[in-house]
């Protein structure tokens, strides 16, 4: 009797030490490291982003903080960022002092694969985990390489998978045989240029490339481009870039006065408000692009859904300059696989917090779709489908899917109507 309530009273004094020396070790906060361009080519990529995770953040903290499971309990997130100015340079120095230095919990990269590329060598000799929101480059992910998981985004060669299907599948119907590429020499878009050829290749569709074309990221005039593009006389364009290039491109092309029976371009689709002030209705109309999960909802088991998160979007950034679009979805996402690995990992270690967040893959649903990722930690879901911005009777834009069959909700205008 005496010996079991000893071993009794043994076993509550254990677990209410056990539970004074985890409230005790607990940190006062969690220090997410990130960068952000707030000027520069990939500044419509870094701040949306960015401003996303911090509305992610806020939501937490007003709640206690993000529950963390070695913990068990809530603590506070503090974002630390820094400027990069889309500077590569820059960007290295910042990525190595917020693990040097500042010391954070969990490393977070700036928008886009140019930099996201200074990251993943830096992360891999500090053996920290880095999380990849938007950075999409195939060359990131390597068997050898543990140290990098994307959230937000698919891998690039995922990227144009139903783009090529539309072309060697419903193209054929639609008479189109000769194609033309033109792609920004990066890791983001050589890769999706690199997949294109391959689709095309592997289809044994009667489709021809007839031009295909790398230019450096920085070109800001197409001008003689689109004249020696035209000279091929294809029946479909694919142009590849970020958003300035995508910009110049259907600027210059507006301006010349050629016209191309089909053309795709991605960021009037991803980044669809930006483009509409720097290239208007009437330069985006009848082009191809992405359906994003900024304008295209997606069924969700954690966090907000998309008018939700527009609504926040919309009271925290009541006059910001900054355009909401996909990478906005991308940084609230990218909290959203953070929180749900917090509240499963068994340890704040890096191989935990990595572990944890495979163990999201195939079960977490957030607004930009379903998390699934490969065995090299690429985000291989979050799939978007073909649309084409048609206009909607009132002088603007609207998306009309167009592919695959099972989400298309329109018949593609081919040839698209010249303005």
């Amino acid at each position: 009797m005496w010996r079991k309530l000893v071993s009794c009273l043994f076993m509550a004094a254990l677990a209410a030490f056990s539970a004074t020396a985890t409230a005790a070790t607990a940190p006062a906060e969690i220090r997410i490291g990130t960068l952000y361009a707030s000027s520069g080519p990939f500044a419509a990529l870094g701040m949306p982003d960015y401003m996303g995770l911090k509305i992610w953040a806020a939501q937490e903290n007003a709640q206690g903080g993000v529950m963390v499971k070695p913990f068990g309990k809530r603590i506070p997130v503090k974002l630390i960022a820094y400027d990069d100015q889309s500077d590569t340079a820059t960007a290295a120095t910042l990525y190595n002092q917020l693990i040097t230095q500042d010391k954070v919990d969990i490393l977070v990269a700036d928008g886009g694969s140019v930099l996201t590329s200074m990251a993943v060598p830096i992360a891999r000799e500090h053996k920290m985990l880095l999380i990849d929101q938007s950075g999409t480059g195939g060359g990131f992910f390597t068997s050898g390489n543990p140290y990098i998981v994307l959230t937000s985004t698919p891998l690039s060669t995922v990227w144009p998978q139903d783009v090529a299907k539309f072309l060697t599948e419903e193209g054929q119907k639609l008479g189109i045989k000769r194609l033309a590429i033109i792609y920004a020499t990066n890791e983001f878009t050589g890769t999706q240029a690199k997949t294109f050829r391959q689709m095309i290749k592997d289809s044994k569709a009667p489709l021809d490339i007839v031009y295909d074309q790398g230019v450096p990221t920085n070109t800001s005039n197409y001008t003689v481009l689109i004249n020696d593009i035209n000279a091929h006389k294809p029946d479909a364009v694919v142009q590849l870039g970020y958003p300035d290039n995508d910009a110049a491109f259907l600027r210059n092309l507006e301006a010349s006065g050629m016209h191309f029976k089909w053309l795709f371009a991605m960021y009037p689709g991803l980044e669809f408000d930006d483009l509409m002030k720097t290239v208007g209705a009437s330069g985006m109309q009848y082009v191809y692009t992405y359906a994003p999960p900024s304008v295209m909802e997606n069924k969700v088991n954690s966090g907000m859904t998309l008018p939700e998160f527009k609504a926040a979007w919309d009271k925290a950034y009541p006059d910001t300059k900054v355009a909401f679009g996909f990478n906005s979805t991308a940084g609230y996402t990218t909290g959203q696989v953070i929180q749900n690995a917090l509240a499963a990992t068994d340890s704040m270690s890096q191989d935990d917090l990595r572990k944890a967040i495979f163990g999201l893959s195939g079960k977490l649903k957030t607004l930009g779709g379903a998390f699934e990722l490969n065995k090299e930690g690429a985000q291989i879901g979050e799939v978007m489908p073909l649309a084409q911005l048609v206009p909607d009777g009132k002088g603007k834009l609207k998306f009309a899917v167009v592919y695959p069959p099972s989400q298309a909700n329109a018949k593609p205008l081919y040839p698209a109507p010249e303005n």
